[in-house]
């Protein structure tokens, strides 16, 4: 969807979640779109020839196992049942199998995005790796810490891009820098939903308790529900999670984001088919289109117009 906002031609993508695919086929209508497992993808030798010397090939290896929320070093190395392809899978290696395939389709610019917390603590021995690996397939590799908040999307997510394009095009060095003015919880809120929740639940009690601005944590004996927190219409809402039960709540009526408020945060259009998969973990799940957009206009900009004009 960011691609298409900035003016490319999407062909297609590769997803191992068949429902996730399902609500990606019939809101885009790809020419090529492969259900299945990354690391069977990377190992096919029927590509179809337009797959080859592509402009972009951008992707989002899942990054369970490095989130600060999670469980980091405990679950590296090992297999688990993730969400994200509902089977028994190692995640932290998809990175090189994502990279694996680059080399074998030499797009001319490859882009990887992942979690802050890739950049962080232990994790950082890992970034060196994958710049390895892409300089190994023949790419020249740059990495950015971008904050959507200030790419014009009304959420603060921080994510690390790997932004790499290959050695005989020669470019110029990427300069991303964004500074669109802040988008306030205020100006996507849906005054109209007064809903409350009915529930007597721990985290109703605890939105009674907390102030406009706060996390519920504060007023939990042990610090529990981090990642829930009472907005305010001044501030921009933070990281939007993949987690239907917690998230942002609004100030004034004891209820989380509506889909109106989520499709907005998540710069999805309003009539967005989500079909049967709950729209909180399908936004939160994604890189907003919005951000995507702005970093695929930047490389036309200052990689690919320059190209054109000369050819």
């Amino acid at each position: 969807m960011g691609y298409k906002l900035a003016g490319y031609e999407h062909l297609g993508g590769v997803e191992i979640d068949p429902e996730v695919a399902d609500v990606y086929k019939i809101n885009h209508n790809p020419k090529y779109l492969f259900i299945e497992d990354i690391r069977d993808f990377a190992d096919r030798k029927d590509f179809p020839v337009d797959l080859y010397d592509l402009d972009i090939l951008d992707g989002s290896p899942p990054c369970s196992s490095f989130s600060m929320a999670g469980n980091r070093e405990k679950d590296w190395g090992k297999t688990k049942v993730f969400r994200e392809g509902q089977a028994e899978q190692r995640l932290d290696d998809l990175f090189f199998d994502y990279i694996k395939l680059a080399k074998k389709l030499q797009p001319k610019v490859v882009i990887a995005e992942n979690v802050k917390g890739l950049i962080q603590g232990n994790a950082k021995a890992y970034v060196r790796r994958i710049k390895k690996a892409f300089e190994d397939a023949g790419y020249k590799v740059q990495l950015f810490l971008l904050n959507a908040a200030s790419m014009g999307v009304p959420q603060k997510r921080e994510r690390v891009f790997f932004i790499c394009h290959r050695n005989d095009l020669k470019m110029p060095e990427l300069k991303l820098s964004f500074n669109e003015d802040a988008i306030h919880f205020g100006i996507i809120r849906n005054k109209e939903n007064k809903s409350q929740d009915k529930q007597t639940t721990v985290k109703a009690q605890l939105w009674y308790k907390t102030s406009k601005g706060e996390g519920f944590s504060k007023y939990h004996p042990k610090g529990s529900f981090f990642n829930d927190f009472k907005l305010n219409e001044n501030t921009i809402i933070p990281t939007l999670t993949a987690d239907p039960s917690h998230g942002s709540w609004d100030f004034e009526n004891c209820r989380m984001l509506d889909k109106l408020e989520l499709c907005q945060c998540g710069t999805y259009p309003l009539d967005y088919n989500f079909k049967d998969i709950e729209p909180k973990y399908l936004i939160g799940m994604s890189v907003p289109p919005v951000m995507t957009a702005q970093i695929a206009t930047e490389i036309y900009l200052q990689w690919f117009k320059n190209t054109m004009q000369k050819q």
